[in-house]
Parts: structure tokens; sequence; C-alpha cells
């Protein structure tokens, strides 16, 4: 029986890693301070790890704090770092706090893995730091091109994985998410991605809001597919070390027709509201799959369609 160190645990796409992990009968460890996690999320816990066999238990700390880091970083077999400042919003308006966050709580948390010898350690990227290059699908050989202080600091976590696998050997892998959306996504804050603020506005009977003409396009990837990517990279063979992976369905989709979509599912006409563009947005999303495909064995299983299904069931 494995020990997962999930940081970050109490978050959306840590949460639904918790429960897989704990459903495949290992046992997990959530380091989260709740500042954007929600205890909510981790309700259910205790039951899956029973249902599993594993065990359970939250280390409430802040991955700033590098002593809050080692501690949970003992007997870990793997570490899934998902803990973040995850706002492109966020990273404009208070850059210091998230750097802090997101490069500093990432360093900390290599510095821990290297010292306890852990068998993996896969780290959360984005898709932001490709930027607004026009060219599309993006391919992880492209050049970096970051246009928001939370897409450079998750180029600089990427690259100190790199860094710590190539000087140190710490087994690496980082993933670079698509647009992840599904349950226990938040609604609730101006900071909320859009599948879940969409969703909750048209079960109001609200005009969900888009920031420019809606014909911006994503690469939507439900939360399954990224915690089996996440999985999947822990028992990835050597060659897959120290790189990163695009995760992602290899489909995209614009705001207008994700719009059209919920319509369809709530059977009913629905008329967005447009605002300006927000700085940092990215106007086109989309992923080449293939290396992931080729070294770690990713291949999403779940589309848009159905996974936009059982988000609208879900909320």
């Amino acid at each position: 029986m494995a020990l997962f160190l999930v940081t970050g645990g109490a978050g959306f796409i840590g949460s639904n890693l918790a429960e897989a992990i704990l459903a495949n009968g290992d046992s997990v460890r959530v380091l989260d301070d709740f500042s954007t996690g929600r205890r909510e999320n981790l309700a259910e816990a205790p039951k899956w790890a029973r249902a599993g066999g594993g065990s359970f238990e939250v280390v409430e700390g802040d991955i700033r704090d590098a002593d809050t880091c080692r501690a949970a970083t003992e007997g870990a077999d793997y570490v899934l770092h998902q803990a973040a400042i995850p706002s492109v919003q966020r990273s404009i308006e208070d850059p210091a706090r998230s750097n802090a966050v997101n490069v500093t709580g990432t360093l900390n948390l290599l510095l821990a893995a290297r010292d306890a010898g852990v068998e993996r350690f896969v780290s959360a990227s984005s898709s932001s730091l490709y930027g607004e290059s026009e060219v599309l699908p993006k391919v992880e050989t492209m050049p970096p091109r970051p246009i928001s202080p939370y897409a450079l600091q998750k180029l600089a976590g990427e690259t100190y994985c790199r860094l710590f696998h190539s000087l140190w050997n710490v087994p690496t892998v980082a993933l670079r998410y698509f647009n992840v959306f599904g349950p226990r996504q938040d609604p609730g804050s101006e900071y909320s991605a859009v599948v879940p603020r969409f969703v909750t506005a048209i079960k109001k009977g609200e005009r969900p809001i888009i920031y420019g003409d809606g014909e911006q396009t994503r690469d939507f990837t439900f939360v399954s597919n990224a915690v089996r990517a996440n999985l999947q990279a822990c028992e990835a063979g050597e060659a897959a070390l120290g790189e990163a992976y695009n995760v992602a369905c290899g489909f995209r989709i614009s705001l207008n027709r994700l719009v059209e979509i919920l319509a369809g599912l709530a059977g009913v006409a629905v008329e967005p509201e447009y605002a300006a563009p927000r700085p940092g947005d990215i106007r086109d999303s989309l992923a080449d799959i293939t290396k992931a495909r080729e070294l770690i064995g990713f291949r999403p299983e779940v589309g848009v369609d159905e996974g936009l299904h059982r988000v609208w069931e879900a909320m």
C-alpha cells in the first residue's frame, strides 16, 4: 500500500485525486491551508478510505513554510503537487503572493521530496505558459510565452522540476493542464473557472457573462482525465522523467458553443452577456497530446459533452 501526499488536496482537482487514490486501496495525506480548498470537498474521504482499505489524514499547513513541507512529505511514496493560487486574475492583482505560493512553495516541496527520497513528484502545471502563439495545436516543444504572472510562475515550477531531476535525480513529471472542469469546482468566486460559472448562472435563470466575443476557444478537459494522467505519471518509465506533458482532450470549442451545449442540457434558450476581455486571458487553446500518449500512456476517456453532462447533473 503506497502513501500519496496530495498538496492542495481539498481543492477541486486535489480532492478528485484523493478519491481515486483511496478507491484504488492506497493511502492519502492531504496538505492544504484551506485558503482556496474547501473542507466539504473531503467530507466523504473517511468513507472512501474505509471502502478502499487505505488510510486518510489531513495536514493543515502552508506550502510557503519549508518545515511544513518536510513534515508532510516524510514517509510519502508519491507527491502529487496541486497546491497553488490557480488564477490568472489573482496573479495580476497580487503577483507577490501568488509567486510565493506557486514558485517558492513548489521549491519547498521539491526540496522536501528530494530529501525524503520519494518515488515520484508529479506537479500541476498549466497550458497558460504557451501564451498567445497563434500556432495550434500547442506542442511541448514550442517556446513558452507567458502573458501573466501565473503563467510565468507555472513555467518556473516546471523548470525547477526539470532541474531537480537533472541535478539531483528527483523523479519529476510536470502536467500542463488545459481548462480542467468537473465536480467540486467552485462556482462562487469572481475568479472561478468558466464551466461552473456558466452552469450556475444558467441554473439560476441568469445570463452567463463572457469576457470577449465568445469565439475564443478552449480545450476543455474533464477532471477524471487529469486524475488519470497523474496516476499514470506515477507509473511511467524512466524516459518520462524530467519532462512536461499536455493534459487535454485534443479538441476545442468556443465559449459561445459551450453556452449552447449547456442551454441544451437546461432545455432553455440562453443569451450570454458580453463584457470586455480580461488581461492575461488567452484567445485560443488546443493541445497536442501525442507526447503524453507515448510516454505516460495518457488517453482521455471522458469527452467534453459527457463531462458537461456529468457536471450539470452534479451541480
